[in-house]
C-alpha cells in the first residue's frame, strides 16, 4: 500500500519537473517568435541556437540577491510566490496525462476552484509589498480575473452541455468523431481570449502595465520570488493551452497529434503578445461585462435548448 502510494507521489514528482523544463523553454520559444516578429535576432549565443539560455537565465535569476522592502509584511510576501507557484504545479495532478494521478468525476471543478485561488497569491504579492505601485497593479489583477472567470464560466458549461460530465476523459470520448472546436467555433474562440485574460497576458496584461504601474505587483521582487512568480506564469499559459487542445481540440491527449495542438496555440499566446497592443482598463472592464458575458450568457443558453430539444426527439 505504501508503495501504491509512494508510485502516484514519484509520478506527480516527474510530472512536476518535466513542467518545469517545458515552461523554461516556452520563455525561449517566446524570446525567439517575439525577436521573429519584431525582425530581430532572438538568443543564440549561448549553447547551440541558444537552446540552453533558459538554463542560464534561471541560474542569473536564482543566484541575484534576494531583497525585500523594509516596510513589507515578511512572511506574506514571501509565501506569496511560493502559493502562486503551487497552485499552478498542482492543477497539473488533475490533467489526464499517462499515469492519470487524479482523474475523477469532478475534474473540471477542481481546476476551476484551483485557478479561482490564483487571485489571492497576487492580492498577497501585491499588499504584502507595501509599494502603490504593487498595490494598484494586484487590484487590477483581481478586478480582471474575478470578471473574466465569470463569462468563462458559462463558456465552459457551453462544451459541458455537450458531454454531459466534468470528466476530462468525457471531452477526449466525444470529440473521436468530431472536435467541439467545430460545433461551437465562436465560443472557443471566446474561450481562448478569456484564457488570455484569465492568465494577464497581451492584450490584457493590465497587472503588469509598465508605463503606469512600473511593473505591476511583482515590481519589489527580485531573485527567487520573482523568478517563481514568472513561472507560475508560464505554467498557468502552458496549462491553459492543454486545456484548450482537451476541451476542443479533439482531445486525443495520447497521441502526438495532441502536443502539436499544444504548441501551437501556444503559438498563438506569444503570436497575440507581439501583435496586438495594451489595452485601457475601462475598455478591458467594458468589455467582459459587456461584451463576453452576454454572449456567453446566449450560447449557453442556445446550446442548452439545442441539446435539450435532441433528447426530447430522441426519446
Amino acid at each position: 500500500m505504501i508503495f501504491y502510494e509512494l508510485k502516484y507521489y514519484l509520478y506527480y514528482l516527474i510530472v512536476v519537473v518535466m513542467v518545469l523544463i517545458s515552461v523554461a523553454f516556452l520563455t525561449l520559444f517566446e524570446r525567439k517568435i517575439l525577436s521573429y516578429i519584431q525582425v530581430r535576432k532572438g538568443p543564440n549565443k549561448v549553447g547551440f541556437m541558444g537552446i540552453a539560455q533558459p538554463f542560464s537565465d534561471a541560474i542569473k535569476l536564482f543566484t541575484k540577491e534576494q531583497t525585500f522592502p523594509i516596510l513589507s509584511n515578511f512572511s506574506l510576501y514571501y509565501l506569496s510566490p511560493v502559493f502562486s507557484l503551487g497552485i499552478s504545479l498542482i492543477m497539473w495532478a488533475v490533467f489526464p496525462l499517462v499515469y492519470n494521478l487524479l482523474t475523477f468525476n469532478l475534474g473540471l471543478i477542481f481546476i476551476f476552484c484551483l485557478s479561482s485561488l490564483s487571485v489571492y497569491g497576487v492580492m498577497m504579492a501585491g499588499w504584502s509589498s507595501n509599494s502603490n505601485y504593487s498595490l494598484l497593479g494586484s487590484l487590477r489583477s483581481i478586478a480582471q480575473t474575478i470578471s473574466y472567470e465569470v463569462s468563462l464560466v458559462f463558456l465552459v458549461l457551453s462544451f459541458i452541455i455537450f458531454t454531459q460530465s466534468y470528466n476530462l476523459l468525457s471531452f477526449s470520448e466525444f470529440q473521436s468523431n468530431i472536435w467541439l472546436g467545430l460545433i461551437l467555433f465562436p465560443v472557443s474562440i471566446l474561450l481562448l481570449s478569456t484564457f488570455l485574460a484569465e492568465t494577464n497576458r497581451t492584450p490584457f496584461d493590465l497587472a503588469e502595465g509598465e508605463s503606469e504601474l512600473v511593473s505591476g505587483f511583482n515590481v519589489e521582487y527580485s531573485s527567487g520570488g520573482f523568478a517563481m512568480i514568472f513561472l507560475a506564469e508560464y505554467s498557468s499559459i502552458l496549462f491553459m493551452s492543454f486545456f484548450s487542445s482537451m476541451l476542443f481540440l479533439g482531445g486525443d491527449f495520447y497521441t502526438l497529434v495532441f502536443f502539436i495542438k499544444v504548441i501551437f496555440i501556444s503559438f498563438v499566446w506569444i503570436w497575440v503578445r507581439g501583435t496586438l497592443p495594451r489595452i485601457r482598463y475601462d475598455m478591458l472592464m467594458n468589455l467582459t461585462w459587456t461584451g463576453f458575458l452576454p454572449i456567453s450568457l446566449s450560447y449557453f443558453l442556445l446550446n442548452f435548448n439545442l441539446v435539450l430539444l435532441f433528447y426530447i426527439l430522441k426519446y
